[in-house]
This record gives structure tokens, C-alpha cells and sequence, in this order.
């Protein structure tokens, strides 16, 4: 019965920091209170309190009582692995990247050798006779007025929805477009909605900038529509990042209906989507559904489109598509940022996309990722991991038996030289979890057969 009342206590606390009921440098109720409101002995809410700071839930201030630990600072004691402990101070992936191992599972990228190097360097060299003062001048910050319009007539034959070049801003990378998008639009204390999980990067900036987050859960079939509204309705927030085509870490897609839904939604609450879409054409068998923001008609969606994962991700280049109301706050933040992204990196690009070659160049990407997945798949089959199968993009999303840690297992994985992202990197609310995202597309298929089949063992020497 004690150990029941203790875990009570215990669950108690974490639930109210986890919902932010209770937040950072809060003062917990004194032992002698929590002890009267719960009708719990005070020796038991004391015990549930040190476990708690142990566990680096809270910290104690001498004779002051109980607060809670700010996220970021947990107690890293049983972690002796410095990129462990980075990732658990932090909460992102740079540390996990930078690991020196030989199977990279958490590399959400293309292997090298998939990408069009040799034929790319006939494009910069048509770049450099096409424009031989390339070096010698800035790009306008909005972006290349030559790329713009070539971009704005293929989305318009791509989606028959009218785009005008003054519509689309340049950005280096989709990253930097959410950095915009944060620095222009959020102010501290701002709520942000989230997908769960969500892309680490996007909750990283938009906390950065002091934006409050709560956070719906993604499924295979899409969203809780009901979830959707309601969160729309009882916090108001400001924006509703999302990532619905192959999301990242997932893989799921978000269906037709229910994109149409979300802008009707969103503009009967005032909320402005935020559609991240990275992987759009990386997709098995059939095209994904339209992006979210071919359904908008009053200016409710930013879309953010990234190319170069799949031409070559040093080029950096993604566009932003919203409304000319929005895009005047997007270009003064840019200006300050950069003065426009490199004006030789959206050339050499513009004239690879228009090419045939870069249609000939997807199609066999897709077979070679498609044929990466299975492998990953088929080495996974051994165990009683769950997953559902995704349709496009770079990842599998995969449920690990609960019993064991992830921090534990990436330790482990790391010192058997095999890297994966931890299912806390990419949870807004940073609760751990016995998911893990595995990335099947930077490493070749004799790496994914050896590596997935030592990291399964490494998982199940642990469970042991």
C-alpha cells in the first residue's frame, strides 16, 4: 500500500510539469501541504520528493523547499557517454550526428552516393557561362526573381492553384524558413501547437524564441479532428506547425479530407497553419495527397518547401509560399539574417530542376529508398518491434518493448558504433518514451543488413 501511495505522489508531480501546470524554477508545494491535500503521510510525499530530485524532476533551494528542474538540466549521472548526455542536456540530434560511427540509423539524409554528383557538375558549369558575374553580386533578399517564377509555374501546373512569384520567398534551407517564421511572428509566451511527435529542429527554435507548446497526437490515419478543435478552441494558439506528407519521425501522411478539414478549422479559430514539407517527392508506389496549402483560399497556411534532400543538401534551398500580408514580416527578418541566400547556389539549382534529368534522377531514387526500407524491414521482422510501414519519405518510426530504456540502448549502440534517434528528441513535451525513429536511407544496403541486424542484437542483449 505504501509503495502505491509513493508512486501516487511520484506521478502526481511529474504529470503537472509534464502538462506545465507546474513549470520551471516553480516552487513545489511544501511537503507539510501536499501532505494535507492528498491526505498522504508526510514521510511518504518527502520519499516521492527525493526520488524526484534524484531523477532530476526538481532541485532544492537550503531552506526554501522544492522547484523544478528546468528542462535541459536532468541529472546525467548513469550517463558516462558524452554524446548521451549531450542529447538529454540539449534535446537535439547535432551530438548524435557528430557520433564516429559506422551506422548512421540517425541520419535523416540521402546517402551520398544516391545524389546526381557527377552530372551536377555540368550544371554549375553552365551556371558560370550563363551568368560569369555569378560571384560578383548579391542575390535580392527575397530570392532569385528567375527562380521564383520558374518555381511559381510548377507549382501552378503541379497543383492548378495560382502562385505569383511576389508570393514565394527563397530561403537556405527549411530550417532557416521555420527560424523566420518564429523570429517574425512569435512573441514570449505565444502558444504553438505541435503535432506528437514533431520535428526536433521546429520545437527547439519555436522554444527558442519563448512560444508555450502544446501538442496533439499524430496517428497512422492522421489526426483526432476532434482532438484538433478542441486544442484550437481551449488554447487559442497562435500558429499549428505540421509536417502531415511523410511526416518526420513518423512517416505517416495525413489524408485528403482531413487537410481540408485543417484549413476550415484554422481559419474559423484564426490560427495560421505552418506545413513543413521535406519529402514530398520521395514517395513508393503512389503520389501524396496535395499540400495542405492548395486547400487555403483566405491566407491560413505558410507552406515551406524543401528540394535539396534529394538534389544535394549543400545547395540549401527551400521556398515559403504565403500571402503578401505575411511575406513583407518573412523578407524584413530575412534581410536581417543574411541579405538573401546565395545567389550561384539558387542558379546551379534553378537549372538542374527545370532539366529532364532531375525527373529521370527522382524515379530512381525512389526504387533505390523504397528497396532500403524493405531491407530495414525485413531485418526488423525477427523481433516483436512494431511499426507501420510508411509510403514515402526517410524513416521508420518503431515501438521498442517498454522494458527497455532508450537512453540506455543508444549508449550501447553507439559503443557498437550504430546511431539512432531516441523518441524524446522529437516529443514536445519531452517525456520519455520507447519509441526510436531509424533512418534507412543514408547508409548502403549492406551497411542497413549489418547494421540493423547489430543493432537488434545489442536491443536484445539488453532486454536479457
Amino acid at each position: 500500500m505504501k509503495d502505491y501511495l509513493f508512486q501516487k505522489v511520484y506521478d502526481y508531480v511529474v504529470h503537472r510539469i509534464e502538462r506545465r501546470e507546474w513549470k520551471e524554477h516553480d516552487k513545489l508545494p511544501s511537503v507539510r501541504q501536499l501532505s494535507s491535500e492528498m491526505d498522504i503521510h508526510r514521510l511518504t510525499i518527502l520519499k516521492a520528493y527525493q526520488l524526484l530530485k534524484q531523477n532530476g524532476k526538481v532541485y532544492v533551494k537550503d531552506k526554501s523547499g522544492y522547484f523544478v528542474q528546468p528542462e535541459g538540466t536532468e541529472n546525467l549521472e548513469h550517463f558516462d557517454n558524452p554524446i548521451v548526455s549531450a542529447y538529454v542536456q540539449k534535446n537535439h540530434l547535432s551530438e548524435i550526428h557528430q557520433s564516429p560511427v559506422s551506422y548512421h540509423f540517425s541520419q535523416a539524409l540521402i546517402d551520398p552516393n544516391l545524389l546526381p554528383n557527377h552530372y551536377f557538375s555540368d550544371y554549375v558549369k553552365k551556371v558560370f557561362d550563363l551568368y560569369p558575374k555569378v560571384l560578383a553580386t548579391y542575390s535580392t533578399v527575397q530570392g532569385d526573381t528567375e527562380l521564383r517564377e520558374t518555381l511559381s509555374r510548377y507549382f501552378i501546373n503541379q497543383y492548378k492553384t495560382y502562385i505569383h512569384p511576389d508570393y514565394l520567398l527563397i530561403t537556405s534551407g527549411s530550417q532557416q524558413a521555420i527560424h523566420l517564421i518564429a523570429q517574425a511572428l512569435i512573441k514570449p509566451g505565444d502558444l504553438v501547437l505541435f503535432e506528437r511527435p514533431s520535428y526536433s529542429a521546429a520545437i527547439d527554435i519555436f522554444r527558442a524564441h519563448g512560444a508555450k507548446i502544446e501538442a496533439v497526437e499524430i496517428h497512422p490515419d492522421g489526426y483526432d479532428l476532434a482532438e484538433v478543435e478542441l486544442f484550437l478552441k481551449k488554447f487559442k494558439p497562435r500558429l499549428f506547425y505540421l509536417n502531415p506528407t511523410f511526416h518526420n519521425p513518423t512517416g505517416y501522411t495525413v489524408p485528403a479530407a482531413q487537410r481540408k478539414k485543417l484549413v476550415e478549422l484554422a481559419e474559423q479559430y484564426r490560427c495560421l497553419l505552418i506545413e513543413d514539407d521535406a519529402y514530398h517527392d520521395i514517395y513508393f508506389g503512389q503520389a501524396p495527397p496535395p499540400p495542405i496549402y492548395t486547400y487555403d483560399t483566405a491566407g491560413t497556411v505558410i507552406y515551406i518547401r524543401s528540394f535539396c534532400k534529394y538534389i544535394s543538401p549543400g545547395l540549401r534551398i527551400a521556398a515559403v509560399i504565403c500571402q503578401s500580408s505575411l511575406m513583407q514580416s518573412l523578407i524584413t527578418v530575412k534581410s536581417l539574417s543574411d541579405n538573401g541566400s546565395p545567389l550561384l547556389n539558387q542558379k546551379i539549382f534553378l537549372h538542374y530542376f527545370s532539366s529532364l534529368r532531375m525527373q529521370q534522377h527522382l524515379a530512381k531514387l525512389r526504387i533505390a529508398l523504397q528497396i532500403r526500407k524493405e531491407i530495414m524491414e525485413e531485418e526488423l521482422k525477427a523481433t516483436d518491434w512494431h511499426w507501420t510501414s510508411p509510403i514515402g519519405g526517410l524513416n521508420l518510426w518503431v515501438k521498442l518493448p517498454d522494458q527497455l530504456n532508450t537512453e540506455e540502448l543508444l549508449t550501447k549502440s553507439i559503443e557498437h558504433s550504430i546511431s539512432f534517434v531516441p523518441g524524446q528528441v522529437c516529443d514536445p513535451l519531452k517525456q520519455r518514451s520507447s519509441w526510436i525513429r531509424l533512418s534507412y536511407s543514408y547508409v548502403n544496403e549492406k551497411q542497413l543488413r549489418e547494421g540493423v541486424s547489430k543493432f537488434v542484437d545489442v536491443a536484445q542483449t539488453l532486454l536479457k
